[in-house]
């Protein structure tokens, strides 16, 4: 694991690819949760995080399913749905507003939940968790831009 300052300049120098979970609920509602830390800070986003050095695609969904929504993702039926590669480009990084920006190339990935399906809390990621109508979330200002371009394509 990187410390901040290096890990600082590999932000500054190189993108970073990332997996992010778009759950629909009953085909009608996304979760979304506020995000805490920058960027994107203060905007509901779906649930996601980097890839780390030599971890594959599917175990890193996995991790980021368990620890920002205590889900099991193996346990899935259907499983995840590859939606694409997305591009997210941010002035700011993880830092702050220093002058260095974040690109992350994401993997989006569609996981469809019966509509009595519960997700809890299992992180420091969000200050909330909701699930939102999708013509709602597309409406809110509160809902980051890179997260619309994931519900356009529902």
């Amino acid at each position: 694991m990187l410390n901040a300052k290096k890990f600082l300049n590999v932000v500054d120098l190189v993108p970073l690819v990332a997996m992010d979970l778009v759950m629909v609920r009953g085909g009608t509602e996304v979760l979304l949760g506020r995000r805490n830390n920058r960027p994107a800070q203060g905007f509901w986003f779906v649930p996601g995080g980097r890839i780390r050095k030599n971890e594959p695609m599917q175990e890193a969904l996995a991790r980021v399913a368990l620890n920002e929504l205590g889900l099991n993702i193996a346990a899935l039926s259907p499983s995840p749905v590859h939606m694409g590669a997305f591009q997210h480009f941010y002035d700011d990084c993880f830092a702050g507003d220093l002058g260095v920006s974040t690109h992350y190339v994401v993997m989006g990935n569609l996981v469809h939940l019966p509509g009595d399906a519960v997700v809890a809390v299992a992180d420091t990621q969000h200050s909330a968790l909701r699930w939102w109508p999708v013509n709602e979330a597309m409406a809110s200002a509160e809902v980051h831009r890179f997260t619309k371009d994931y519900l356009e394509l529902l």
